[in-house]
């Protein structure tokens, strides 16, 4: 499956990546391919590659969210019941834009291709590591753009913690990455807007020493963007130089996770 990499360490720690992907995998029917892939986590996984460094397992789809959201729920339900959203295989933008329509068939076929042996994948690394540690950190790493009307008001905080009311990791992790949070000049929420996806919910078993957080950065903490997010200025490219300091702070955020998941229980 040359759509999933995988690099798998040994310390007790995974870090998922389940949408910077930008493939369409030849499927048909989009708007545009600009818009099936305007809602990409943008540069994400190239933020976080020094978790391979610190010994963490990475998990990444390239395949576009707009083909299939492996982190929403897969029979259908909203993450976020009377508030504005995206669909399994989304319908329309972030910003409310028509993408595509698939019909129910279509849906079944893309979550047996890619859907589920994403989380397959997820599965196989969580046991791997089970049988290493006594408990492990999932965490979810996520961007979106500072401003999307539709979606909420204002501008996002910059860190955006969620644990799902603090259902699906240790109230200890929780505390931890928020104080690597504070530690900055950025402002930051645990539980707002996004409270976590498909992925956190379903995996978080903090009782059985499975311990899932999300992390949802806005996206001007280590890219610039732009006032116009059409096809000429969206995305902007991705410096090195220029996403230095968040990639210091989210070296220490999982370096919290790290030493929550070594410390003794």
């Amino acid at each position: 499956m040359n759509w999933l990499e995988i690099h798998r360490g040994v310390a007790p720690l995974i870090v998922a990546f389940p949408h910077t992907g930008t493939d369409l995998a030849g499927v048909e029917g989009f708007a545009s391919p600009w818009l099936a892939t305007k809602d990409a986590d943008w540069w994400i996984d190239r933020l976080y590659a020094f978790a391979r460094d610190l010994g963490a397992t990475t998990i990444r789809t390239r395949i576009s969210r707009s083909v299939i959201d492996v982190n929403r729920d897969p029979s259908g339900a909203s993450l976020y019941p009377g508030q504005a959203t995206t669909e399994l295989c989304p319908t329309t933008t972030f910003d409310g834009e028509a993408l595509q329509n698939p019909d129910a068939d279509e849906i079944v076929r893309r979550r047996a291709n890619w859907f589920d042996p994403y989380h397959g994948a997820i599965e196989t690394e969580i046991a791997r590591l089970r049988a290493i540690h006594p408990r492990i950190v999932l965490y979810d790493a996520h961007s979106i753009r500072s401003h999307v009307p539709r979606l909420f008001d204002g501008e996002l905080p910059q860190f955006n913690i969620g644990t799902s009311g603090g259902s699906t990791c240790a109230r200890a992790l929780a505390a931890a990455v928020e104080a690597a949070c504070a530690a900055t000049p950025w402002s930051q929420v645990t539980d707002g807007r996004f409270r976590g996806g498909w992925t956190t919910r379903h995996y978080g078993r903090p009782e059985q020493g499975m311990h899932a957080i999300q992390m949802e950065l806005a996206c001007r903490g280590y890219i610039d963007e732009p006032a116009v997010f059409d096809e000429v200025h969206w995305p902007t490219s991705y410096d090195e130089s220029r996403a230095a300091p968040m990639r210091t702070a989210l070296t220490n955020v999982l370096t919290a996770c790290l030493n929550f998941a070594g410390a003794p229980e």
